[in-house]
């Protein structure tokens, strides 16, 4: 009997030291993402670079310098957008590109041969988003009665002093190389209005008298 009471004894010790937790574990886990991240307001802008614009290579009032433009336009203002004739002529554009002279606009055909530029030059090509006729003569269009598609021009330093030159192509497709329906349908040339006002007194005034 006292060993019985001994051995029960050292038992009952036993179970006070060991600790119970009969709890299961705790899970870790991470919380659920969020249905629709919402961006940070206290976060820096990220910074794009805006795309690149497509400048313009001449602007301002310029008189027509051979038949054709006279024809087609008159003097002529070319805008940020816009070309007007003080013919009644007009053309709404958007400038797409710049290209060299030595490109093609159509199979075969450069910019320098339509417009007498070295293949170097640099020209600006413009989308015609809408056209109106000369009003006293709507014939003379640009491409006559055919909707001109895209202007190229070219400010080009010669001896005499600084000349526009402007092409019409008539053609939906993008000119290249590859296009499709281009072609051209006028070579124009303007001066600026400085210059031919300075031209036209020069050829007003009476020849020098032989001494």
């Amino acid at each position: 009997m006292t060993l019985v009471a001994a051995a029960v004894l050292a038992l009952a010790a036993c179970d006070k030291q060991a600790p119970v937790n009969s709890a299961p574990p705790e899970e870790i886990t991470a919380p659920a993402p969020a249905a629709n991240p919402q961006p940070d307001v206290n976060a820096e802008p990220v910074e794009r670079a805006a795309p690149p614009m497509v400048k313009a290579v001449a602007m301002g009032e310029f008189e027509p310098g051979n038949p054709v433009a006279t024809a087609v336009t008159g003097k002529l203002t070319i805008e940020d957008n816009m070309l007007r004739g003080d013919n009644g002529a007009s053309f709404t554009t958007e400038r797409v590109a710049i290209v060299n002279g030595g490109d093609q606009y159509s199979a075969g055909n450069t910019y320098a041969q339509a417009m007498m530029v070295p293949p170097e030059q640099e020209i600006e090509l413009r989308h015609v988003l809408e056209e109106t006729p000369p009003t006293q003569a709507p014939s003379n269009a640009m491409c006559s009665g055919e909707r001109t598609g895209y202007i190229a021009l070219a400010k080009v330093t010669q001896a005499g002093g600084d000349v526009v030159k402007v092409i019409g192509l008539k053609g939906t497709d993008m000119p290249a190389a590859a296009a499709k329906g281009i072609e051209l349908c006028a070579s124009t040339m303007y001066l600026p209005v400085s210059d031919a006002a300075a031209s036209a007194a020069k050829s007003a005034e009476p020849p020098a008298k032989k001494g």
